[in-house]
């Protein structure tokens, strides 16, 4: 059972604090990994967003800055988004990544939560599916052959081409989904690794989707694959602190993205409801966390765990001291 940490370096104003810079919160990205692998975590994630909000548009420059800083922690993108990128670059940076970190590189791919990189590079959101698998297929023929022939709709043409650097094993390609039957069954099908953001709701609703999952593994011939969960939470020495630490923060967040989706502001009733032992909220002391990491992952059959802590952006002293505590304390029990 592996666990980690993923992070979008949010950079929110809240409760009269100034959003830190760019830079500021970046640098702090990097101490946060190296934090978490001094508390014995397995993996870092950073997250790919184009908007002024998140200082994480580059996530296999960030992740190169803390390869530099680490020896073992996994590296890995969460996720990239695959659609509006080029699949040639894209395994580029990531095999570039593997190569530096001594093999510790993964790369997640993903459709995109937000929409702002389809016009940024130039994509028609129309395209939305159609793009992400075709570049998905791209990634995957230059990551498993060389040379590569290949012609689609998004980009130009390849003949005999090699994308290097090559890396001394093949890159792990995992497939994140926030809950679309469509991309678990093409994960399946495909052989690859499956990563869920659960960030609503109750975690045990998305059982059907792991067996949907499992059935396109087995339809496609391929042997059992890695199920991880990103769900979001925060630890602190009581209850009380966690909430008293987390809720502000989180609610400002989740309350401006509501009003972009058309969502109702964050409640604490809300808020308690995802705190409870079926909730998708992962906050409180080690013991209740791990508890509930636990829980999940019997429920989901998981072989990974990702706690997104800084949802609004929270003091980096607290999350430094929420990273102990999460390899410390619950990744022990845990396992």
């Amino acid at each position: 059972m592996e666990l980690g940490l993923t992070t979008f370096a949010e950079r929110h104003a809240v409760g009269g604090r100034p959003a830190p810079s760019a830079g500021e919160r970046l640098r702090q990205v990097v101490e946060e990994a190296v934090a978490a692998e001094r508390a014995g975590l397995d993996i870092y994630a950073v997250g790919e967003h184009h908007r002024q909000d998140f200082a994480a548009s580059a996530p296999a420059v960030v992740l190169a800055g803390i390869a530099g800083r680490t020896e073992r922690i996994q590296l890995s993108s969460a996720v990239s988004v695959l659609s509006s990128a080029d699949p040639v670059r894209l395994y580029q940076e990531f095999a570039t990544l593997d190569l530096l970190s001594n093999g510790r590189a993964e790369l997640m791919a993903g459709r995109g939560s937000f929409t702002e990189s389809f016009p940024l590079f130039g994509y028609d959101l129309a395209d939305y599916d159609d793009l992400f698998e075709e570049k998905l297929g791209l990634l995957l023929r230059l990551r498993d052959e060389e040379p590569v022939t290949w012609s689609g709709r998004f980009r130009p043409a390849l003949h005999e081409t090699t994308a290097y650097p090559r890396t001394d094993r093949p890159l792990p390609v995992w497939i994140a989904v926030g809950g679309s039957p469509e991309s678990v069954v093409r994960a399946g099908l495909l052989g690859l690794p499956l990563a869920i953001a659960i960030i609503g709701g109750q975690p045990a609703r998305f059982r059907p989707l792991v067996d949907l999952y499992h059935r396109a593994l087995e339809q496609g011939g391929h042997e059992p694959q890695p199920v991880a969960v990103h769900a979001h939470g925060y630890l602190a020495d009581s209850d009380e602190q966690a909430v008293a630490d987390f809720y502000e923060p989180y609610a400002a967040a989740m309350s401006g993205l509501g009003r972009e989706r058309g969502w109702g502001p964050m409640t604490r009733t809300q808020f308690e409801a995802l705190r409870s032992p079926e909730g998708s909220l992962f906050v409180g002391t080690p013991d209740r966390v791990a508890e509930k990491i636990a829980d999940v992952r019997d429920t989901l059959g998981l072989s990974r765990f990702m706690l997104h802590p800084s949802v609004g952006t929270l003091p980096h002293d607290r999350v430094l001291h929420a990273i102990d505590l999460l390899g410390e304390k619950v990744a022990p029990q845990v396992r």
